[in-house]
């Protein structure tokens, strides 16, 4: 089996993800900002710290006060591995928390976990303040807020470069229009999986700002209000936040277990495919040839929204090889009821 031997040959040098979704880098350290680093002003920002870990991993609002992490919230320093300050500005206390026993912690909980590979997202974003109307591009000082907002909330936003073509494109009708059509063309060179439109204004000292998120066929729409830009921001990357973790987490009760087959693999689709499954526990079952078998816990809708991320396209029940026929009961003896069959997905790359 050629696959298996690329497989497991270790002196192999890592390769290129070929999806657009990307791996959120320091998903598990959280800031939190603090005006002194008196000991009850730690304590209380370690506490934001972990209410904002759990949500950004569980996409669940009321997951943080969940009776069973009761234990957790009492001494979090069970799950931190350090922390320290950093100056500024805004001063804030850095926490970094244990991946593992954080994740333990959360599945004791019976909380699932949305993993750290997660949609690209373009962000397409302007401003209009009594200085005048600005569209944040990437390097820009605006886009710092932006970025700020997006990892505190676990999202891996990219900026376009907002030259002359794109802020002829990124104006406030099309920004605020429910169709992406428009955006879509000036988006196509950065890849991303989800398309973000945001228009913020400033009015009488505050800021409130108007936002559309488009993901494959799901579409997401609202507005956020906050003192500054930053605040703002953060409240538009909560809600963006909040609508896309259903697609992508697993809810106790609401998963059960799946077959997964995936066709067209090699040594690179394995490493982009482990990495989109590491939320559904994936449970290698078999290789032949250029086909791999998994057994998932996750809802069908899931893993379809997980695999978007890669391009990965579904077989119909239709093209599936038939299922392997139950053998009839002997001559004479009572019927024997067949056990009911694992759901099976099927895609190709």
């Amino acid at each position: 089996m050629r696959f298996l031997k690329f497989l497991f040959v270790g002196c192999l040098s890592v390769v290129s993800l070929t999806s657009h979704a990307e791996t959120v880098k320091g998903l598990y350290q959280v800031r939190e900002p603090v005006s002194s680093q008196t000991p009850e002003e730690r304590d209380q920002a370690t506490q934001r710290a972990l209410d904002t870990l759990v949500l950004r991993l569980t996409g669940d609002p009321k997951a943080a006060q969940s009776p069973a992490l009761a234990a957790v919230r009492k001494d979090p320093q069970q799950i931190i591995s350090q922390f320290g300050y950093d100056a500024g500005p805004p001063e804030a206390l850095k926490i970094d928390f244990d991946p593992a026993t954080t994740e333990q912690a959360l599945r004791r909980a019976g909380l699932s976990v949305w993993g750290a590979n997660r949609p690209s997202i373009l962000g397409w974003w302007l401003n209009d303040s009594t200085e005048g109307s600005s569209l944040v591009g990437d390097g820009q000082a605006s886009a710092a807020p932006l970025r700020r907002a997006a990892q505190h909330r676990g999202l891996p936003l990219r900026l376009p470069l907002a030259d002359l073509n794109e802020q002829i494109v990124a104006t406030a009708p099309n920004l605020e229009s429910a169709d992406p059509a428009p955006l879509r063309g000036a988006s196509d060179r950065y890849n991303a999986d989800a398309l973000l439109a945001v228009h913020a204004r400033e009015e009488g000292g505050q800021w409130q700002a108007k936002w559309r998120l488009w993901l494959g066929d799901q579409k997401e729409a609202g507005s956020v209000q906050g003192a500054d830009t930053a605040a703002v921001a953060d409240a538009v990357m909560l809600a963006v936040s909040e609508r896309l973790a259903p697609r992508f987490v697993a809810r106790p009760g609401a998963s059960s277990e799946q077959l997964l087959e995936v066709q067209g693999m090699n040594l690179e689709h394995y490493a982009t495919l482990g990495r989109l499954l590491e939320p559904f526990g994936a449970r290698l079952q078999s290789v032949d040839g250029d086909r791999i078998l998994y057994r998932v816990n996750g809802s069908a809708d899931q893993l379809r929204a997980q695999l978007s991320l890669a391009k990965l396209q579904e077989i119909p029940a239709g093209q599936a090889p038939a299922p392997v026929a139950v053998q009839p009961a002997a001559p004479g003896s009572a019927p024997v009821a067949a056990p009911a069959p694992t759901p099976m997905l099927r895609f190709r790359w």
